[in-house]
């Protein structure tokens, strides 16, 4: 596979991820102006921030009038998913050139990533040059429909009708995500664990339940993980 093979395979392959991103921008677009930004403050976290659930995160406290610092700190905590993402990315996409990687990390979104990893995990042949051109490929078709979409969310929003229900992207994209990547006992663990701890801690205010529920599912994951290659050596 050449280089504009790879590019062009991930364009493809994130296709279908086009029918929940197109909903769930336009979506965060309106949300934005009925919670009081303007266009341009809209389209400036959008571009900024390019992160969905951050974005919304952040809205949805300032909505409830938390001060600033708690919206920024529990959209920067939403936001360190970025940052396990980055690190599965790392063995694949390390050898590319600083300013390359600048700009990988910029682009990076849920959808993309999941994609990407999933093909360097089945085609581990991959040469480096192809999975960087796979990644590109991946993140150039949703990073400009996610800023035009939200465009039109915000401009158009208040003349989209109510009964369209746009808000039923946003758990529907990120069921998309995960549930491919729940290849391990610790994974289904750890996404029950964080079920289950989201609706314990529902009554925590400004939503940070959620963040509990989230370090809570990581501790219970890694507990698991760590606990099936003890008996698996023990086994052994």
């Amino acid at each position: 596979m050449t280089a504009r093979q790879a590019f062009w395979r991930g364009y493809l392959d994130c296709a279908p991820f086009i029918l929940i991103v197109v909903p769930y921008s336009m979506l965060f677009g309106v949300v934005a102006r009925d919670a009081g930004l303007d266009i341009l403050q809209t389209m400036s976290m959008s571009v900024l921030v390019i992160a969905g659930a951050s974005q919304f995160t952040a809205l949805a406290l300032l909505q409830d009038q938390a001060p600033v610092f708690i919206a920024l700190f529990a959209a920067l905590a939403v936001n360190l998913r970025m940052a396990m993402y980055s690190a599965a990315l790392v063995p694949h996409l390390g050898h590319a050139r600083l300013g390359t990687r600048a700009l990988m990390a910029y682009l990076m979104v849920d959808q993309a990533f999941a994609v990407a990893v999933k093909k360097y995990e089945d085609r581990p042949e991959m040469a480096p040059d192809t999975k960087v051109a796979y990644y590109f490929g991946a993140m150039m078709l949703i990073c400009p429909i996610w800023y035009a979409c939200t465009l039109v969310g915000a401009v158009l929003g208040q003349a989209i009708p109510e009964s369209w229900s746009l808000d039923f992207a946003v758990p529907i994209c990120f069921i998309a995500l995960t549930a491919p990547l729940l290849r391990s006992l610790s994974h289904v663990v750890a996404a029950l664990a964080s079920c289950a701890m989201a609706i314990a801690f529902a009554w925590v205010p400004w939503s940070l339940g959620l963040l509990i529920a989230a370090i809570i599912a990581m501790i219970v994951g890694a507990q698991t993980e760590l606990f099936l290659r003890r008996r698996k050596a023990c086994a052994s």
